[in-house]
């Protein structure tokens, strides 16, 4: 049975919560502050955290990057905050994704779902990857599919791949130019934009509407299995 630790000041979320995912078999744990949450992981090792950013003795992005220094437990942030700094800054930080309050309980389960099925270390990945009508050998480098082979320029690859071996998995704009750029692209977010609308036109069957390399607005990407 999957074991969430729910992070929140407010006891008529947490009840909320407590009630919707109890009811649809999780085990629920919870945390009022920082400190408790903290000391709740380290002892009940959670498989995923849902975690407010406004906690009365630390700021979430703290608790975020304390849990990243020991475990790779998937975050998934619940926050009021709705800015596009505030995402990033948590994303960056370590959480795998980010919900804004108020809130729909059936696009937050979905979003626990998602993170759940999909978690598994990069360096256990499969080799090989289905992306809609194509398959993607991460060890070969090749892409077939529509009866052919798909060239890509090694950018490209390097784009693809990191997306791919995160499936489900908010990847900043930032983490994808210094990864796949080098640091001293951090502020150019045009090349994200043109390496993306080149995979999707090469890649997805409605490059306008894709289904499966997917933008977060002001956030950044990532691929949908």
């Amino acid at each position: 049975m999957t074991r969430l630790l729910i992070v929140d000041d407010d006891p008529q979320i947490v009840r909320a919560l407590r009630i919707n995912l109890k009811a649809r078999g999780y085990t629920v744990d919870t945390a009022p502050d920082a400190t408790t949450a903290l000391h709740h992981a380290a002892r009940n090792h959670p498989d995923l955290v849902v975690l407010d950013l406004g906690l009365p003795d630390m700021d979430g992005t703290e608790v975020v990057r304390g849990l990243r220094g020991w475990t790779t437990v998937p975050i998934i942030v619940l926050s009021g905050r709705a800015g596009s700094l505030d995402k990033v800054t948590a994303l960056d930080a370590g959480a795998d994704d980010y919900v804004t309050k108020p809130f729909s309980i059936d696009e937050l389960l979905a979003r626990i779902r998602a993170v759940t099925r999909r978690i598994q270390p990069a360096d256990e990945a499969g080799p090989q990857v289905r992306l809609g009508e194509f398959t993607v050998d991460l060890a070969a480098r090749t892409v077939t599919g529509n009866g052919g082979d798909v060239r890509l320029t090694p950018t490209e690859w390097q784009l693809l791949e990191h997306l791919l071996r995160h499936p489900g998995k908010l990847i900043t704009q930032q983490n994808l130019l210094h990864d796949v750029w080098g640091p001293e692209y951090h502020n150019q977010t045009n090349y994200l934009r043109q390496y993306m609308a080149r995979l999707r036109r090469k890649l997805e069957a409605d490059p306008a509407r894709p289904r499966h390399l997917i933008t977060e607005p002001g956030m950044g990407y990532r691929y949908q299995p």
